[in-house]
């Protein structure tokens, strides 16, 4: 699965990863494996991602072939 999250966050006002972690109730480490393409999020996290970066869940993260 490809992600957005690096660009929204930019988009954001340089939120960090740290404050997006904060807010959507995980840790750091959550967020950067997420932001890598190392972890699929749950669909409540996704869509809290999508709340937090002010988008929708389609325009932060888009399927892969194969996934």
């Amino acid at each position: 699965m490809k992600n957005r999250m690096k660009e929204f966050r930019f988009k954001n006002g340089e939120m960090t990863q740290d404050n997006i972690a904060r807010m959507a109730g995980v840790s750091r480490q959550t967020i950067i494996a997420v932001e890598k393409g190392k972890f699929k999020p749950s669909v409540k996290l996704a869509l809290k991602l999508a709340n937090i970066l002010h988008c929708t869940v389609e325009e932060l993260f888009e399927l892969e072939e194969g996934d």
